[in-house]
């Protein structure tokens, strides 16, 4: 069992344990937060989650590209993405920096 993700149950129940409330409290926090982000970067365009990261909105550019089944060149018009860019303290813990 040590390769089967976390699923949204357990995450609940986890934090629901570790901050010692309701499975019901801890579910309205996690839905909220993720409200939350959702408005921010629509709003803003940023949305920190310290310790883990931020979502960034990027705004792409027009470019060309290629059809792979004909080959032909083709426009890719611009549009705007939403990225998730990981805290270097997040980054470091889970993969440690190679040592010099």
């Amino acid at each position: 069992m040590a390769n089967q993700r976390m699923t949204q149950t357990q995450l609940v129940r986890s934090l629901a344990e570790a901050t010692e409330v309701p499975n019901k409290t801890a579910r309205q926090l996690l839905d909220h937060l993720g409200s939350l982000a959702i408005s921010e970067v629509k709003k803003n365009g940023v949305f920190v989650l310290p310790g883990l990261g931020r979502l960034v909105r990027v705004d792409r550019k027009a470019r060309m590209g290629r059809n792979p089944a004909t080959g032909e060149a083709i426009k890719i018009p611009a549009k705007k993405v939403v990225k998730f860019r990981v805290a270097k303290a997040a980054k470091d813990a889970i993969v440690p920096p190679k040592k010099k």
